[in-house]
């Protein structure tokens, strides 16, 4: 066999999208505005130029899944049966080499996945999660890329083997679409494993699509986040992760055993991690030598990201790329389509309905998110064995800022609601679920929801009121109770769930109807799916008790609301909670910058003003 010469050189550029959540267009579709921070069409033409200046190397371009659930465009691809599904069809036009899946792809359900990959025209890959009982599945546990790369003035064969990973938390969070029809494998023992299958099946490269983030301490077997450990798999090459939305190389993972946040490279391999929604395209440049017996091995390699946009202030952002003519065709009769359904009023509020304060103050669009919730828990309630308990409803923030911007942050204006502002108020597909808990495990519960916040001291001022390792879906607020949050003890639970400390408790005066909460009192309460199977990892509800209720989407239940098809709850319509008073101390909160324009709601002296920083965050300082 003829076979390139021992010593020379080839070029391989990997290109790499991640978590796009059906950002297809440069368009927010719950403000109604075009958005240059986001937005496939921009990425597209970042892919064009980077093909361009490629220099004879060999392009292969993947993505690391989470691409087909998280806006409205997306929730109406998943039901149009009648066409191609437009990312697929994005995907073909972009000449993909291969999508891997993450875990919101499956929000949908199986059936529905499995619809939207047979429009898909490049291979679909997903190394563990496996078929039970003859369940089928449309994708591959692994793929080999047959290509020719260059080297000494000829096309030589290359074979680069693609594995992909996701956490084997799926399996809970979607448990009521994929319980009993799949399983989900460790993410490292999978990749080894696969890895090594594609070595012996002659694979000169191995690249781990790795829907899985970059965690501190050590590797757990199980682990959501398993970058870290995957990167020392002997066979794997080249990661592209992904899942936490934030950026490598970046100054987010600066720190991090085993990490070169600033070249992208974990134990030592190239690694990129290309942020959310579109806003970046990860590259990966690998030099290859050929070992003169028709095998190739990386001997040097660059990573970066490419954004489509960047700050022209604190407050704007200047477009780096323009829209791909080509994809905006594509994608401009969904694009209408949706924008038209977003507008269908179907109610009104009083009141601004906004997160821009939800960490400190009442948010009034969660407390119509959960009155709906529970409305309809109180429709099945009767025929239940939950049919005497009071009614709860726990319901998190959706679009709070933090890593996916300033722009991410429900804003509904007083007056007509249409589909837009419903869709606002709870951006995900979840659907209601329901359980019995005593008042031991809901103190735990909001234990847990209080780790969000950072520890403060009395007397100081300006620490940041969050945590920022833990996200904000996870401020789980239990409507139907009062309570406070004494933020001068350390936090109870970890970001896993782990009790630190007994002795830790930051919930003060719980309270239900003026009466404080016994420990073996008992509560119905409404909540989300993601949280009921897990999400989160609140330890408190491994041990409640289901309550069968129907499958709704929380977005039509808050639809139903508005509309008057389900009951008013009066009791949620005032505040529950409150952060405890601390004297002579304040605290730093970040929030989107058209918070000023609510700012007079808060009570006198309660924030003030401290101006935007780079990131065009709107700094308020808080008084405790």
């Amino acid at each position: 066999m003829d076979v390139c010469p021992a010593g020379q050189t080839a070029k391989l550029r990997l290109l790499a999208t991640s978590d796009l959540h059906m950002n297809l267009s440069s368009f927010d579709y719950y403000a109604d505005r075009p958005d240059p921070s986001v937005g496939m069409t921009r990425i597209a033409s970042l892919i064009r130029a980077a093909r361009r200046s490629a220099e004879g190397a060999l392009v292969v371009l993947v993505d690391n899944g989470d691409s087909m659930q998280g806006t409205p465009i997306g929730d109406l691809a998943a039901q149009d049966t009648s066409q191609r599904h437009p990312l697929m069809a994005a995907f073909e036009a972009l000449h993909y080499d291969a999508i891997g899946l993450g875990n919101h792809d499956f929000n949908f359900g199986l059936d529905t996945l499995r619809r939207i990959l047979d429009d898909a025209q490049c291979p679909v890959v997903c190394s563990n999660v496996s078929a039970i009982d003859g369940t089928q599945l449309n994708w591959r546990p692994n793929i080999i890329l047959e290509r020719t790369i260059k080297a000494n003035g000829r096309d030589w064969p290359i074979r680069i083997g693609v594995l992909s990973v996701l956490p084997p938390q799926t399996l809970a969070w979607d448990t009521h679409h994929l319980r009993d029809r799949v399983r989900i494998s460790d993410i490292v023992s999978t990749a080894s494993e696969t890895a090594q299958g594609l070595r012996r099946q002659g694979c000169d490269l191995v690249i781990a699509l790795a829907h899985t983030g970059l965690a501190t301490g050590p590797y757990l077997p199980n682990a959501e986040n398993a970058a870290i450990a995957l990167a020392e798999v002997a066979d794997v090459d080249a990661l592209i992760t992904g899942h936490t939305h934030l950026h490598l190389p970046g100054a987010a993972h600066n720190g991090l055993a085993n990490v070169d946040a600033n070249a992208g490279t974990i134990h030592g391999k190239p690694a990129i991690m290309p942020g959310s929604a579109g806003s970046h395209l990860g590259q990966i440049d690998l030099n290859v030598t050929s070992d003169g017996q028709g095998g190739w091995t990386v001997t040097s390699q660059h990573s970066k990201l490419l954004s489509i946009s960047r700050p022209a202030s604190p407050s704007t952002l200047k477009s780096l790329v323009d829209e791909d003519p080509e994809l905006q065709q594509l994608f401009r009769p969904h694009h209408l389509q949706t924008r038209q359904g977003m507008q269908e009023p179907v109610g009104a509020t009083e009141h601004p309905l906004h997160s821009f304060f939800s960490f400190f103050a009442p948010d009034r669009g969660l407390a119509l998110v959960a009155a709906a919730q529970a409305a309809a828990l109180r429709e099945y309630q009767p025929s239940t064995a939950a049919r005497e308990l009071p009614v709860l409803s726990a319901a998190a923030p959706s679009k709070f800022g933090g890593r996916a911007g300033p722009l991410r942050y429900t804003d509904v204006p007083a007056g007509v609601v249409s589909m837009r502002h419903v869709a606002d108020l709870h951006v995900f597909p979840n659907e209601l679920s329901a359980v019995i808990a005593t008042g031991k495990q809901i103190r735990e519960w909001l234990e847990m929801s209080a780790s969000v916040f950072n520890q403060i001291s009395p007397g100081t001022s300006h620490i940041p009121l969050r945590n920022g390792e833990h996200p904000g879906h996870n401020f789980d607020v239990l409507h139907g109770l009062t309570y406070q949050v004494d933020l001068t003890p350390p936090a109870r639970f970890d970001l896993l769930g782990t009790l630190l400390n007994p002795d830790h408790r930051r919930i003060r005066n719980l309270r239900h109807h003026d009466r404080p909460v016994e420990d073996e009192q008992k509560f119905a309460v409404a909540l989300t799916n993601y949280r009921a199977n897990g999400g989160g990892n609140f330890a408190a509800l491994n041990d409640v008790e289901p309550i069968p209720v129907p499958s709704h989407r929380i977005q039509q239940l808050v639809r139903d609301y508005v509309t008057n098809k389900l009951p008013p709850e009066r009791q949620f319509a005032g505040s529950c909670w409150r952060l405890a008073s601390v004297p002579n101390t304040r605290v730093l909160e970040l929030t989107g910058p058209a918070a000023r324009r609510h700012l007079h709601e808060l009570p006198s002296g309660l924030a003030k003003d401290l101006g935007l920083n780079d990131e065009g965050f709107l700094q308020l300082s808080i008084a405790l």
